[in-house]
């Protein structure tokens, strides 16, 4: 317990120097790949944010991994992300990469099996649909599973018909 407090000058100026370094990095890689880096459009997507705070982390505090070690681990990671949105173009590289998403309602009707196959519970569907701001079961078009693992609730107060264009791609 001792140690806690305990650091010598050199270690928190290597740690105040790969901080800066593994920062100006993420930065320029993020300029380059775009946006898109940070985003949680598909399980891919959340993988490579997690597996770049986890770069940025090893490499400020750990004394195994030079700061020149870490910018090639983020530029490998942002090189993969990269290659992995040129190649789902291609439905086979899609298919491989990207997760389904499920449709845990239509309309008023819950969809038991699916909610099973999510892994959601009912409790966890009225939670969004509280969350939706959905007052009345006549409200809810579809609710569905998306690939990042959010639940999106399509609703409306009116009569309105949903376009089938927006559940394109979402199994049933």
């Amino acid at each position: 317990m001792e140690k806690w407090f305990e650091a010598s000058g050199t270690s928190l100026v290597a740690i105040c120097i790969s901080a800066i370094g593994i920062y100006i990095a993420v930065i320029i890689f993020t300029r380059i790949a775009g946006k898109r880096s940070f985003s949680k459009m598909s399980s891919f997507d959340f993988a490579m944010t997690v597996a770049i705070g986890s770069i940025i982390a090893s490499t400020i505090l750990s004394k195994s991994i030079s700061l020149l070690q870490g910018i090639v681990g983020l530029a490998i990671v942002y090189i993969l992300q990269i290659s992995a949105a040129l190649f789902r173009r291609f439905k086979f590289f899609q298919k491989a990469i990207d997760n389904t998403p499920l449709l845990l309602m239509d309309g008023e009707k819950i969809l038991k099996d699916n909610l099973r196959k999510a892994r959601v519970t009912e409790s966890d569907l009225r939670s969004k649909l509280r969350e939706a701001n959905v007052t009345q079961m006549s409200q809810i078009k579809a609710v569905v599973f998306e690939t990042t693992g959010d639940i999106s609730v399509l609703h409306a107060s009116d009569d309105s018909n949903l376009e089938e264009w927006l559940l394109k791609g979402v199994k049933r």
